[in-house]
């Protein structure tokens, strides 16, 4: 069943909708990987989000998110700022001026229905009107990386084991006109 949904700008009223999205999509993500047991990283990484959320919506933020709606409800969240901590390790700070996509995450009860793809278009084009030509991401995550192989193709680096035996860590370099609505011909 695709399920019909809005994007909008992130807004003060999206707080506790995101909030929401964070807490189940990130623990799903934890579970799915099968390191549930991880709770302490489970919370900080939730922590994490509704902080950079928040800091979104400060007035000389240097990070802005996008969300998905579906029936008024925040169901999926995106964001564009400052590459992260394992981006400019793991590159030896060679994407440092490199903005990164990142905070992607669907309400599970919504996922594999389009609105990652939604969401990943609708920043492509706000990045776009912004006059940014290019975007990298990063996952950990074995799911996120195989559906990200398969959008993002070969990834610019690969960190083997990073989070321990064969678990590595995986960063792509996009272009924004790849994924931009302007330049596309189909979805």
């Amino acid at each position: 069943m695709i399920t019909s949904y809005t994007i909008t700008e992130f807004t003060p009223d999206d707080l506790q909708g995101a909030d929401r999205v964070f807490e189940a999509a990130i623990t799903d993500a934890f579970i799915q990987e099968g390191i549930s047991e991880l709770v302490a990283d489970c919370r900080q990484e939730i922590a994490a989000k509704s902080a950079l959320a928040r800091q979104a919506l400060e007035a000389e933020a240097n990070v802005f998110f996008l969300v998905a709606k579906v029936e008024g409800q925040v169901a999926g969240t995106i964001s564009f700022g400052p590459c992260g901590q394992e981006i400019r390790e793991i590159t030896g700070h060679a994407l440092d001026e490199v903005g990164e996509l990142g905070s992607l995450y669907i309400l599970p009860e919504h996922q594999g229905q389009g609105i990652g793809s939604g969401l990943i278009r609708a920043m492509a084009d706000a990045l776009h009107t912004r006059g940014i030509g290019r975007f990298c991401l990063d996952s950990g995550y074995k799911r996120a990386q195989k559906r990200w192989l398969r959008k993002f193709g070969t990834p610019y680096t690969i960190a083997e084991d990073f989070w321990g035996p064969e678990s590595p860590h995986m960063i792509w370099l996009c272009y924004v006109a790849d994924y931009a609505s302007a330049n596309r011909q189909c979805d």
